[in-house]
């Protein structure tokens, strides 16, 4: 077996290529890129990059900008706090056939941007989780090497589903991979056993996975089938296919693994990963649960609050995203994406499993133009993640797609265009950030809703406790008012005569703010006043200078005044060991350097289309439907760029791009 070991992502690695090509391009830069230079009207490029802005929803009447905010500073008086939460709550969902484009190619050429946004959570938090999968894992096949030495290739129409999902053929470097990754930002990972055909498993992903990840304690468990509930809808199962028929695919695949002395951890499986077309509730009464308690670790579900199917299989009623924006911009979008699951995080908790959402975002299907992608996105994320937590989930998964999808939280930029372009960091991200800092790193923080304002659904507010103690609030405004004039100030007690206890509000408190100029807005996003930029901008690292506020209160009165802007959200943070433990990260990152004398060495019938693919040479691409993918050929040399990373220890090491 192959031995890794952590600093083997610090080798220098020159990596060659023999292929027969008749047209070599020298480190060629677009005169103009169509990706940022056409209108929305006119774009036909990436979703990824789609320039659509829609108008914000007017504001709304009768709005309170003035009330109070009335805090128990214990604990044990606090009636309905959620079960104690991780900084990692709000982690990704990748899809399998995209972690070559977001992880690196291999396990000594990994993403140095990535690696910063990473880093950026693992401050806050003390770890990220990823998921890695989607409908790509049930149809994934380990391999000894493909051509080219690449980790891993698609192969296109051999599914047959109405996705078009394609094959995926993967070697055991991606293991590899995710372990350098961890060894360097502290990701975890889940990852989905094939469940395409139970009838002749593929356990190697279980196998290698345990004997790469599971001893540094990266590897947390794997999917069990990736939302079997659809599975008769998209022709992978008989139209007949029930939650008793998951259940029987299920023991099949528990016995499997218990005969396999290459399996050496048989208590964490994830199950069953529907997504409302069945009930939690149905697969419950066929007594998964129970039957199979000792090879369960977790308990989960996918949502996505609506879809885009139709504008790309022609599947379900078209969706107009100007007529949809506003329902996302209130606080009871998320709770009532969540009431359905109340009863399962319950039943969770009474068999004593976490209950996970392993895959979720704005719309199915890629999500929409306008919407997924802006600010608006970005207060519901925040607000949806925390109405999770308060309702006892024990995480949320974003996911991630390729170029072809408008809700990614971050997106390399096309291979051919990295010389000159950076990546695109998603609106989403910055919920992820907040939700960490929220949180913190302890693993004790309770979270519970305030129903603030008189429970306004436009002002939703949160309280987050940590042994015992109210540590920080996060405090949203969805109105999106240029005038200034639905801005809202909350005055914030703690204790206090009213309540039957001492006053302790402290002196001062810190605030740090979530802003945009609209709902509507992409680029122009800031955390704390500092931001990624827009299309194709980021390295990963936040830019511009930190700002916090700190505001004095008045301890006579015993009072905090708070004032959100609209739209924004702020993280007020009510004690200085609270600001410390997770709003003030000393955050190692990556910084890159590149060489410009690169040469790439094409087809001529590769190089006529912009993204380096054409319908022949349909290979290492986007996962999801339509990919203009992002990834190499396993045909084409890999074009390397190399990079210096500097960490906090002074060490320098280097890194490679394509």
């Amino acid at each position: 077996m192959r031995l890794f070991h952590p600093l083997s992502v610090f080798v220098f690695v020159i990596l060659s290529s023999l292929v027969n090509a008749s047209v070599t391009v020298y480190h060629q830069v677009p005169l103009a890129d169509p990706t940022t230079t056409a209108s929305s009207a006119n774009y036909t490029g990436a979703a990824a990059y789609d320039p659509t802005v829609l108008t914000p929803p007017p504001v709304p009447s009768g709005l309170t900008t003035q009330f109070g905010i009335q805090l128990s500073s214990s604990s044990a008086t606090v009636q309905g706090l959620s079960i104690p939460q991780k900084g990692s709550f709000m982690g990704f969902s990748i899809e399998f056939t995209v972690i070559n484009q977001i992880f690196g190619v291999n396990a000594t050429y990994l993403q140095v941007p990535f690696l910063n946004l990473m880093a950026i959570l693992r401050e806050r938090a003390g770890e990220v989780l990823i998921r890695v999968g989607g409908n790509t894992q049930e149809t994934a096949v380990l391999v000894d090497s493909l051509p080219g030495g690449v980790m891993m290739t698609k192969e296109r129409g051999t599914t047959g589903d109405v996705t078009a999902t394609p094959t995926l053929l993967y070697t055991a470097e991606v293991f590899y991979t995710m372990a350098n990754i961890s060894a360097l930002v502290n990701t975890k990972w889940f990852l989905g056993i094939p469940f395409n055909d139970t009838n002749n498993l593929r356990l190697g992903i279980a196998e290698v996975g345990e004997a790469v990840l599971s001893g540094p304690g990266y590897l947390l468990g794997f999917q069990v089938g990736n939302e079997p509930d659809l599975y008769a809808a998209h022709d992978v199962r008989p139209s007949t296919y029930s939650p008793s028929d998951y259940f029987g695919e299920f023991g099949l695949v528990v016995n499997a693994i218990n005969s396999d002395n290459n399996i050496p951890v048989k208590n964490n499986l994830v199950a069953p990963s529907i997504t409302g077309q069945w009930t939690p509730e149905s697969v419950w009464d066929t007594g998964l649960v129970g039957s199979y308690s000792s090879s369960l670790g977790a308990l989960a579900v996918e949502h996505y609050p609506t879809d885009n199917c139709y504008a790309l299989y022609g599947i379900g009623s078209p969706v107009i995203p100007q007529d949809v924006f506003q329902n996302f911009l209130t606080h009871a979008s998320g709770i009532n994406i969540v009431a359905p699951y109340l009863n399962s995080t319950s039943y969770a908790q009474s068999v004593g499993k976490p209950f996970i959402m392993m895959e979720t975002n704005t719309a199915s299907c890629g999500g929409l133009p306008g919407i997924s992608d802006t600010f608006g996105a970005t207060l519901w994320a925040l607000d949806y993640g925390l109405q999770m937590a308060y309702s006892n989930f024990s995480g949320a998964m974003m996911h991630v797609g390729g170029q072809d999808v408008y809700y990614n939280p971050f997106t390399p930029p096309p291979t051919n265009q990295s010389l000159f372009h950076q990546w695109t960091i998603g609106s989403i991200f910055y919920s992820t950030m907040v939700v960490a800092e929220a949180f913190g790193p302890s693993g004790n923080a309770q979270i519970i809703d305030l129903q603030a304002n008189t429970n306004n659904t436009y002002t939703p507010g949160y309280a987050i406790y940590e042994n015992g103690a109210p540590v920080r609030l996060v405090l949203l405004n969805y109105v999106s008012d240029p005038s200034g004039a639905s801005a809202y100030t909350a005055t914030i007690s703690l204790g206090g005569s009213a309540i039957g206890q001492d006053n302790a509000t402290p002196a001062q408190i810190q605030v740090k703010y979530l802003a945009a100029p609209s709902v509507s807005e992409k680029s122009n996003i800031t955390w704390a006043g500092q931001t990624f930029g827009g299309t194709f901008q980021s390295d990963g690292r936040l830019t511009g200078t930190e700002s916090v506020q700190t505001i004095n209160c008045d301890q006579s009165s015993n009072t905090c005044q708070v004032t959100v802007p609209a739209p924004g959200a702020a993280l007020v943070f009510l004690s200085s060991s609270a600001y410390t433990e997770s709003g003030n990260p000393s955050t190692q990152t990556f910084s890159t350097t590149m060489v410009t004398k690169t040469v790439a060495t094409v087809d001529p019938s590769v190089l006529a289309t912009s993204n380096g693919m054409s319908g022949d040479t349909w290979k290492l691409g986007s996962t999801s439907k339509g990919s203009i993918g992002a990834g190499l050929r396993t045909s084409l040399p890999i074009v390397s760029v190399v990079g210096a990373a500097f960490l906090s220890t002074g060490m320098l090491c280097t890194w490679f791009w394509s």
